[in-house]
């Protein structure tokens, strides 16, 4: 046993993991009638199948949102950053359960990035533009990684941008070692939330993706990472090692940013500074603190 499994914290270490068991439970039960897709939600300049790539911005840029996010939730900020920057936006909605509206990214993680393939394959065709760059959150930072080493995404994608993505799992604090202590927990996480149970370090998911290198030829890569970041922990495990990758950590940019995972992909706008730093490398500019109000 965990020797800090046995001090008197560990008590509220046991209730939390039990009520996060409970709450993802709740979920997947979730009445169908609460709420219905997220294309009823305005996208605010983003997802327009007419906009065309500009000799400027001549790739279409993919948002892929993170785990319990969707389309439109976790984009409304970014979004329109980037469209009021000239770059053709658009989003998806990934790893759908039956039953559990507007809460998505929890189904199997192989099965989400096939997903991306046939939306990459749509934006391109609108648009006519022969590569996308992706930007992604969370796990939309990392399960793009899926699409482009094992499904010809790296024919098709120019950039990939990770903002707090979870490339090499997460220990959530170290709350995932204790799913031993609480015998069926990890069969209850597989079951009903397979698309969490991918991300924990050491999954069967994970240790395919990252066998034989983290990156894959012809493909830049970049991570946006916060220190204070407490969903994928330790923070440094998503970081990538391989040719074309450039690591960010935000406190580096700005040592007053305080971001932590989830404000980092909603509304920082130094981690979007660099994200168009990202996109745009030829033009890029210093990210610092003053960027907030670029």
């Amino acid at each position: 046993m965990l020797p800090w499994f046995r001090t008197p914290s560990a008590p509220r270490a046991r209730r939390t993991l039990a009520a996060l068991l409970l709450t993802l439970t709740a979920l997947v039960a979730a009445p169908t009638a609460t709420a219905t897709a997220t294309e009823a939600a305005p996208s605010r300049g983003w997802n327009d199948y007419s906009c065309k790539p500009s000799a400027a911005h001549p790739r279409p840029v993919v948002l892929v949102h993170g785990t319990f996010g969707n389309s439109v939730d976790n984009w409304l900020v970014l979004a329109p950053y980037l469209v009021n920057r000239g770059y053709c936006v658009f989003s998806l909605d990934y790893g759908q359960l039956p039953g559990v509206p507007l809460f998505h990214g929890l189904g199997p993680i192989d099965r989400s990035a096939g997903q991306l393939d046939v939306f990459v394959d749509k934006v391109l065709d609108a648009t006519g533009a022969p590569k996308a760059d992706l930007v992604g959150h969370s796990q939309g930072g990392m399960m793009p990684r899926y699409y482009l080493k094992f499904l010809g995404g790296a024919d098709k994608v120019n950039a990939l941008v990770g903002i707090a993505p979870d490339n090499h799992g997460t220990t959530l604090l170290g709350l995932t070692g204790l799913l031993p202590y609480f015998p069926g927990a990890a069969d209850l996480l597989t079951m009903n939330t397979p698309g969490l149970a991918d991300q924990v370090a050491g999954s069967a998911f994970l240790t395919k993706l990252n066998a034989g290198g983290d990156t894959v030829p012809g493909v830049r890569y970049t991570v946006i990472a916060t220190r204070y970041d407490e969903v994928v922990t330790p923070y440094r495990t998503q970081y990538l090692d391989g040719p074309n990758v450039r690591n960010v950590l935000l406190q580096n940019l700005c040592a007053v940013d305080l971001s932590e995972h989830v404000a980092i992909g909603t509304v920082d706008r130094i981690a979007f500074h660099e994200v168009e730093n990202a996109l745009d490398p030829a033009h890029a500019t210093p990210t610092t603190c003053a960027s907030v109000v670029g």
